[in-house]
């Protein structure tokens, strides 16, 4: 079976422990490497290309400079923070050094299953913890000088569509957590994602792009009216 490569970038061997533990229970994911510092990290990386790094670059041995590095060498690959949360800057600076997706050290196993997952098809993700920070900050993501900077489209990943569809269908956070097999927190993170990303702010919005877009029929809506 295929499985997409990861490298883990952490000096701390306890927050290592804890990745494998997670990884090791997905399916389609291997650890191929783990390194204490940014030479170590660098070394694993052009040894294995693997498609994620997931780093702590606030641990002792890295540093910002090492997210730059990665990015300008492996422009490819996908970055994944995972860090104790900081202040806005810190994140603003992560982004603009070519970080794709941050969360919290302290967040949920479901959430950090989530977060490999979403990062692994090429889409950025931020757990709620983050998203709140941005949200505080007024900090607009899609606004900063990031180093190679990508101009593709802003795509929803696919548990983010899943969940906007069982959203637009009417059902509540608890319910669609329960057809997912998600925990209700891990599922009002998506509903956050997928409104910042939308440029929205209810569920009017997301039932309204689920339409435009035709991921659900309007004639479910047409017919509903009609018949009040």
């Amino acid at each position: 079976m295929f499985k997409k490569s990861i490298v883990l970038a952490d000096s701390s061997t306890i927050g290592r422990i804890g990745l494998n533990a997670i990884i090791n229970q997905m399916d389609g994911f291997d650890v191929v490497g783990e390194a204490e510092d940014s030479d170590e990290a660098l070394s694993l990386i052009e040894a294995n290309v693997p498609h994620i790094v997931i780093i702590d670059f606030l641990s002792d041995g890295f540093d910002i400079e090492t997210v730059v590095e990665i990015r300008r060498r492996f422009p490819k690959l996908m970055l994944l923070a995972i860090t104790p949360l900081q202040s806005g800057a810190t994140f603003i600076n992560a982004l603009r050094a070519g970080i794709d997706s941050y969360i919290k050290k302290s967040c949920d196993r479901p959430e950090v299953v989530d977060a490999i997952e979403t990062t692994s098809e090429g889409t950025s993700f931020y757990c709620g913890k983050i998203l709140e920070k941005i949200r505080k900050e007024s900090i607009d993501i899609y606004d900063l000088e990031v180093v190679d900077f990508s101009c593709d489209a802003i795509e929803l990943s696919r548990r983010e569509k899943e969940v906007l569809r069982l959203i637009a269908d009417g059902h509540t956070n608890g319910k669609i957590a329960e057809l997912l097999f998600l925990s209700s927190h891990t599922v009002t993170t998506h509903r956050k994602n997928i409104m910042h990303k939308l440029g929205i702010k209810n569920t009017a919005g997301i039932v309204m792009y689920a339409v435009k877009s035709g991921i659900v029929s309007p004639n479910k809506f047409l017919f509903h009216t009609e018949n009040q």
